[in-house]
């Protein structure tokens, strides 16, 4: 499914929630997460309805 937003102040409102909830997720891992473009694609996604990959496992969930 593809995933759209409105206009750029959509995708930057999404942006920082993702940003947000990235901050969340480091902390509770404990370090920076290298695989954060991955990480914030499927939070957006999931935000939008887009069914969970299995690879979110790997990333201990969205954090949000």
């Amino acid at each position: 499914m593809p995933v759209s937003y409105e206009n750029a102040a959509d995708l930057a409102d999404a942006l920082r929630r993702a940003a947000a909830a990235h901050g969340r997720h480091e902390q509770e891992i404990g370090h920076a997460d290298p695989d954060w473009p991955d990480w914030y694609a499927q939070y957006m996604a999931q935000e939008r309805g887009q069914p969970a990959r299995s690879r979110d496992d790997d990333h201990g969930g969205q954090g949000a």
